[in-house]
């Protein structure tokens, strides 16, 4: 007899993003469907940057020839590309990563599940709320939390709340964590972090020999100068952080699959015994063994990303949705909505109508308008009240939606 991974009979009925998809379903049966814009899902709708399609296309035409054709890569990604991210993400910033501390993979999504297989079962861990679901969904699937209670929230785990009273920044954990989940620009808030805040979690983290799990997918969309791109910005930070990125959303490469996963070769961990280990070893390890590697086809598209043609196609797709943030965040504020986030990240975050939920207000909005957007609750407990609109879309999407909802 075959017997199930019962720690995903503890997940909650349905994952966020499925559940929309559910509903719209439903509605786009109707008669009023045939108009329905989609600013839920972060998904991009641009074309992807001349200079990545004309790499690709190049890269293709190489695998047609004997002298240009690759099979299995280096599970770490091409040491071309590697070298490239080095050089422009982080020397660029005075971060000293190395092209050996970077690993390519075909989702940063995938790396901040997959990391677990190198952490034990016995850390604690703490999220923020509300956050980004996999983070908490992939921790249940693997066995570390107890059973989901009345309120959504899972046994084990330690919730950091982050609301307007606080800005939407978390607060230090009152007692010792190993694992924090940090993500900024915030995903689904829009918040950002200062260096002096994100040193305070660096210190914190240095201090009781914690491990922060640091998601900067967004960092591309900051538009302030004084916010910081990576955490290894922060002193101290290659001694307590892996850090999270991807060329999803600031290249349009969603559909197309890469990123990448940095972890510095002093990061330590310890075993059982109290022995230190290194990470990046483990990391090494579950790579080379799990995972044969992105594409050469694909990195040679990342690759161009840091062109000179690829740079400044990549700002024009990142000014374009960071206008449309622009655009929303204005007419929703001019029709009284409270509004948060659309400065350094393309999500706003808006404080529903009074007596409203968030789940009322997505109901309200596709019914009447024909607009999609996601629910603040499929965040998170702290999530309910308000809801989460993407700047990814089109211009004409993006005005048409504002206008529909500001005139309901």
């Amino acid at each position: 007899m075959v017997q199930v991974n019962e720690n995903y009979l503890k997940l909650k009925a349905g994952y966020l993003f499925p559940e929309i998809a559910k509903r719209v379903k439903l509605y786009s049966q109707s008669d009023k469907s045939s108009n329905l814009i989609k600013l839920g899902i972060g998904d991009v709708t641009e074309p992807l940057p001349k200079a990545c399609r004309d790499a690709m296309a190049k890269a293709l035409n190489d695998m047609g020839t004997s002298q240009g054709f690759r099979g299995y890569g280096p599970e770490q990604g091409y040491s071309w590309l590697r070298e490239k991210i080095s050089e422009h993400d982080f020397f660029s910033r005075g971060c000293e990563i190395l092209p050996e501390e970077i690993f390519v993979s075909d989702g940063s999504k995938c790396d901040s599940s997959n990391i677990l297989d190198i952490l034990g079962k016995d850390n604690s861990i703490a999220v923020t709320d509300p956050v980004y679901p996999v983070y908490v969904d992939s921790n249940v699937m693997t066995g570390r939390t107890g059973d989901v209670l009345e309120d959504g929230t899972y046994q084990g785990l330690k919730y950091l709340a982050i609301n307007e009273d606080n800005n939407f920044l978390p607060e230090l954990p009152k007692s010792k964590v190993d694992i924090l989940y940090l993500c900024f620009p915030n995903n689904p808030t829009g918040a950002t972090i200062t260096k002096e805040e994100l040193k305070k979690w660096v210190d914190y983290a240095i201090k009781n020999k914690s491990l922060i799990l640091f998601d900067a997918a967004y960092e591309a969309f900051i538009q302030d100068k004084d916010i910081p791109h990576s955490i290894y910005e922060i002193e101290g930070a290659k001694e307590c952080a892996i850090e999270f990125r991807s060329f999803s959303k600031n290249a349009g490469f969603t559909g197309t699959r890469c990123a990448y996963t940095v972890v510095p070769k002093n990061l330590l961990g310890f075993s059982s015994k109290n022995e230190k280990i290194e990470l990046w070893s483990l990391w090494n390890r579950r790579q080379s063994t799990k995972f044969n590697g992105v594409s050469y086809i694909v990195q040679r598209g990342a690759e161009a990303v840091y062109s000179l043609e690829g740079k400044k196609e990549v700002r024009g797709l990142i000014d374009f949705y960071m206008e449309n943030a622009a655009i929303m965040k204005n007419k929703l504020q001019t029709a009284g909505y409270k509004v948060y986030g659309g400065d350094n990240a393309p999500y706003i975050w808006i404080k529903v109508p009074d007596q409203m939920t968030s789940w009322d207000f997505f109901d309200f909005l596709l019914q009447k308008v024909s607009v999609v957007g996601t629910p603040g609750s499929g965040f998170g407990l702290s999530g309910e009240g308000y809801f989460r609109l993407s700047a990814f879309n089109s211009r004409s999407n993006v005005i048409d939606a504002m206008e529909r909802i500001i005139t309901i």
